[in-house]
């Protein structure tokens, strides 16, 4: 799911690049109003390293391999947090392990990082209502985000790829190759659900103010 160098023209990468620093400095922002921005950092120094292991490990599913994209886990944890923390991972792992590539930074963060702030606006904004309805309708919550936030991601990556093309590419060939990709995502897509509300439920018993509803300040918007 990380595009690498030389696949997008350079005007699709710069313009991606700068939707990044948009989206991050926005986000930045939210966060400075907070009362106390401080008290997410170690929260999203912790998944931020999560998410930089999590997503180089990759799982063999014939006739290709994936890997998790927690884009909605990312999202409900951390909130306006995951937009930069998913930035640092993404850039870390292009100049420590050569994944994905240096002048794709900007779209690999915006695959992962906006469904990942759309995620969390979302959980912080149904999160009230699915708790007075039950733990139920909050583990349904929490797993519809788990799996939307990375099937968008999936839909992102697919439709970047077939709207910058490269012309060398044969185009037919492609096609195939990214319908693959979609099949061989729909199960990973199902365990990140499962994974996302196994979580959540698990915090929302234990230390229901690590998530990002919780927090002071970080209502929505």
């Amino acid at each position: 799911m990380h595009i690498p160098d030389g696949i997008l023209p350079l005007p699709v990468t710069a313009g991606a690049l700068a939707a990044t620093i948009g989206l991050t400095a926005a986000a930045i922002t939210k966060i400075k109003r907070m009362p106390d921005p401080r008290e997410g950092i170690p929260r999203a120094a912790l998944f931020t390293a999560a998410f930089f292991i999590l997503s180089t490990i990759h799982i063999p599913i014939p006739p290709t391999s994936v890997h998790l994209m927690l884009s909605g886990l990312l999202g409900v944890m951390l909130g306006y947090y995951a937009m930069p923390a998913v930035v640092i991972a993404i850039f870390l792992q292009a100049v420590m392990l050569g994944h994905g590539g240096l002048t794709t930074i900007g779209v690999n963060a915006i695959i992962i990082g906006l469904p990942a702030l759309l995620c969390g606006w979302f959980y912080r904004w149904m999160r009230p209502t699915a708790l007075r309805r039950g733990n139920r309708s909050h583990l349904g919550l929490a797993f519809a985000i788990g799996t939307f936030g990375s099937a968008l991601a999936v839909v992102i990556f697919v439709m970047t790829i077939l709207l910058f093309m490269p012309v060398y590419i044969d185009a037919s060939a492609e096609r195939a190759a990214l319908l693959t990709l979609m099949l061989v995502h729909t199960p990973l897509v199902l365990v990140e659900g499962l994974f996302c509300a196994w979580l959540v439920h698990y915090f929302q018993r234990t230390n229901p103010e690590l998530l990002c509803g919780s927090v002071a300040g970080n209502s929505v918007p």
